[in-house]
């Protein structure tokens, strides 16, 4: 059996490994058991590593290589060109263009799922669920989902 793949954008990201959201548990239970794998790519994990660093965040040089840590522990990522872009399928634009990239990723590594809390990739939901593509989600409707 596969395990289904899953890509997290970066605000589910900070839920799961630095402010420990409730409403994330399943998910995080999910990673950890391998009942799903998140995957991520260069340019995913480099914006992660940025919003590390954001001076109205509680992290300092003691807790980001734990919190880093913990994203790299659980977190698939794939080499360079790994996966190619499908030929003849077409991705909504996102209205915010550094969250295309989280499309893109999901389409290219058949991921059944996107989680997100930004409005502008949730907005995306009906098309990339009706195209057959995968789900855009919130972290707390996805255990639902997955079941």
């Amino acid at each position: 059996m596969t395990v289904p793949r899953i890509v997290l954008d970066t605000n589910v990201c900070l839920d799961l490994f630095l402010f420990h959201d409730p409403a994330c548990a399943p998910l995080l239970a999910a990673l950890q058991d391998g009942g799903v794998q998140a995957v991520t790519r260069e340019d995913c994990r480099d914006e992660w590593r940025r919003v590390l660093h954001y001076p109205q965040l509680p992290i300092d040089d003691a807790t980001r290589p734990t919190i880093g840590a913990a994203f790299d522990d659980l977190i698939h990522l794939l080499p360079p060109a790994a996966e190619p872009m499908p030929d003849g399928v077409r991705l909504p634009q996102c209205a915010d263009p550094d969250d295309q990239k989280f499309l893109e990723l999901a389409l290219v590594t058949g991921a059944r799922w996107l989680l997100s809390k930004d409005r502008e990739l949730l907005k995306l939901a009906v098309r990339t669920h009706r195209a057959g593509l995968f789900e855009i989600l919130l972290p707390q409707d996805w255990h639902a989902a997955a079941v």
